[in-house]
């Protein structure tokens, strides 16, 4: 493997199936995940440039049946009750977010829902307050555990959660960066949000997944350097936004960027062109893969 991009064994049969169609594409589950963002202090770093900003990661668990193994960012599925109407929220409104994610209003309550709670239940960081205007400070304890606990095990919604602790979720500290489509010939599909967020002052990230086996604090740049040299695992999705966040020299400037983003959805395609089947995500020719009509003897691609 020339770099680190996540390639499950099983995708070339599966992908010659889909383009035989003889393979039924399941449909994707909306998904958020927050790319957080903590500004750093100090002078060039290891590859000679403005340290920038550090982006919080997580290490999927090996046994993990999607991306065993490969880094990502904290999120995951919207729960059926992310789009409570009874949540209590503050800054843009749900339908400026409908028109922003491209969805209606409660699919954009639920996915601006999921990206919070997701933040809060991997990374432990919670992007709300007891006002519009302020963010709750440090959210360690053992009451802060249970209620955390009791959102993992759904027995507690997140407009349960909010209501419970007196807060409001902080839509305004999140900005729309990407959108990801998992491709057609998987088996777990995610029609994904990306959001970009600043780390509030007073918290702090913890590992509080049980799906992760570790996380770090790491600049963009770095961890695509690392990607590039076959170091770290990742899937197309993660490794194209750590690229798009490198040039950031603050939190905020990459915030301030998130308005103007592009959300076209990015789903791979595979077409059979001069015998074999080639495999493409729109955008992004990194990820271009060629694999024979017949299997390999690895089953891999060529």
């Amino acid at each position: 493997m020339a770099n680190g991009q996540w390639y499950p064994p099983e995708w070339p049969e599966r992908i010659r199936a889909h383009a035989e169609g003889t393979l039924t594409p399941v449909l994707p589950r909306r998904a958020a995940t927050v790319m957080l963002l903590k500004d750093t202090k100090g002078t060039e770093d290891a590859l000679g440039a403005d340290p920038g900003p550090t982006v919080h990661m997580l290490r999927r668990r090996a046994s993990m049946a999607f991306a065993g193994g490969a880094y990502a960012y904290p999120g995951g599925g919207v729960d059926p009750r992310d789009d409570d109407r009874d949540i209590r929220w503050a800054g843009p409104t749900r339908a400026w977010w409908a028109d922003r994610l491209g969805v209606d209003g409660a699919g954009a309550q639920a996915i601006v829902c999921a990206a919070v709670r997701e933040t809060y239940e991997e990374a432990g960081v919670l992007l709300a307050g007891p006002t519009p205007e302020s963010v709750v400070g440090d959210t360690t304890g053992a009451d802060w555990e249970t209620d955390r606990a009791a959102l993992v095990a759904r027995e507690l919604s997140f407009a349960e959660f909010l209501d419970r602790r007196g807060l409001v979720l902080r839509s305004d500290l999140l900005g729309a960066w990407a959108r990801w489509i998992t491709p057609e010939f998987e088996s777990r599909r995610y029609d994904t949000w990306f959001f970009v967020a600043a780390l509030p002052e007073g918290q702090r990230t913890r590992n509080a997944s049980t799906e992760a086996d570790r996380t770090v604090w790491i600049r963009p740049r770095e961890a695509a350097a690392r990607y590039d040299g076959g170091e770290l695992l990742m899937m197309p999705p993660t490794i194209a936004t750590l690229r798009e966040l490198a040039p950031y020299a603050t939190a905020a400037e990459a915030l301030a960027a998130a308005p103007a983003r592009d959300l076209t959805p990015v789903l791979a395609r595979a077409r059979l062109v001069d015998g074999e089947i080639v495999l493409s995500w729109p955008g992004h020719d990194e990820f271009t893969k060629h694999i024979p009509t017949l299997p390999t003897p690895g089953g891999g691609p060529a």
